[in-house]
C-alpha cells in the first residue's frame, strides 16, 4: 500500500496529515478520538533535521496532554550516513526521537508503529522499534542490519551468513523473521479498513513491552525472555 492509500483507509472522513521532505506529521480522527501521526515516507533516509522534526511533533502531542495515541508510519532508508550528520550528532538526534516516543508512551499516549515499506538500522530502531507495539503491512521489508553489512562488521563470508539466516530468525532481516522474533506483533490485512485494525490494537495494547515473550512463544528468540527475567530478578534482589 502507498501512504495515500494507508491514510485513506485509516481516515475515510478526512485528515490533516502532511508529508514534507519525506517526513509525515499531522492528525486524524480514529474511533472517536484524535490520532497523532508521525513518520517517514518514500524510503527517505533519516537525518538530523528529520529526527528533530519528528521529535518535536511527538513532544507537542505530549505537551497537549490527554491521551491521544501516536501512530508512527515507516517507509525509510537507514539513517542518513553523511559526514555532516555524523559530526552534528546524528546518534544523539536519533536517540532523542526514540526517547520522545518512550516518554509519550510513559505519559499515557499509546504508541503504535506501522511499517509499510523499507526501514533499516538506526532509523528503524528510533522509529518503529521505539513504539510499544509494531505491526506491518504485507510487503514491508524491515531489518536492523542487512547481511552484506553484517558480513563487513563480523568479517564472516556472506554465504555463511545467508545460510545461518535461514535457521536463525533473530539474526536475519525481513518481515517473516521479524514476526517470528516477536519484533513485529502482527501483519495487518490491507483488504480491510485499517482504522478499526489500529483502533483494536490500541484497545488491546499490552501493559508493557512483551516482544521477548512473543519471540519465545514463536520460536524466534528462545532465550531472550528468560535472560531478561533473570536480570530483573537479580536487580530486585
Amino acid at each position: 500500500m502507498t501512504l495515500a492509500e494507508i491514510l485513506a483507509s485509516l481516515f475515510p472522513e478526512g485528515h490533516s496529515v502532511n508529508v514534507a521532505d519525506g517526513l509525515i506529521t499531522g492528525h486524524g480522527p480514529l474511533d472517536g478520538r484524535d490520532l497523532s501521526v508521525v513518520g517517514v515516507d518514500g524510503d527517505t533516509p533519516l537525518g538530523i533535521e528529520g529526527a528533530l522534526t519528528l521529535s518535536a511533533a511527538v513532544l507537542a502531542t505530549v505537551r497537549a496532554g490527554g491521551a491521544a495515541p501516536i501512530l508512527v508510519l515507516v517507509d525509510s532508508d537507514s539513517q542518513r550516513m553523511s559526514r555532516r550528520d555524523e559530526l552534528l550528532g546524528l546518534n544523539e538526534c536519533l536517540a532523542h526521537l526514540a526517547k520522545a516516543l518512550l516518554l509519550a508512551d510513559a505519559q499515557g499516549h499509546p504508541t503504535i508503529g506501522l511499517i509499510y515499506g523499507h526501514s533499516a538500522a538506526g532509523a528503524f530502531i528510533a522509529t518503529a522499534l521505539a513504539t510499544r507495539v509494531l505491526v506491518a503491512l504485507p510487503g514491508a521489508n524491515p531489518s536492523v542490519m542487512d547481511l552484506p553489512s553484517v558480513a563487513r562488521v563480523t568479517k564472516l563470508p556472506l554465504e555463511k551468513l545467508e545460510t545461518m539466516a535461514k535457521s536463525t530468525p533473530v539474526f536475519a532481516p525481513g518481515l517473516d523473521n521479524m514476526v517470528q522474533a516477536g519484533a513485529v506483533q502482527a501483519v495487518l490485512d490491507p483488504v480491510q479498513p485499517l482504522g478499526p485494525q489500529i483502533a483494536a490494537l490500541i484497545t488491546d495494547l499490552p501493559r508493557q513491552d512483551d516482544r521477548d515473550a512473543l519471540g519465545k512463544a514463536r520460536g524466534g528468540r528462545p532465550v531472550a525472555h528468560d535472560i531478561a527475567a533473570r536480570v530483573v530478578e537479580a536487580a530486585r534482589a
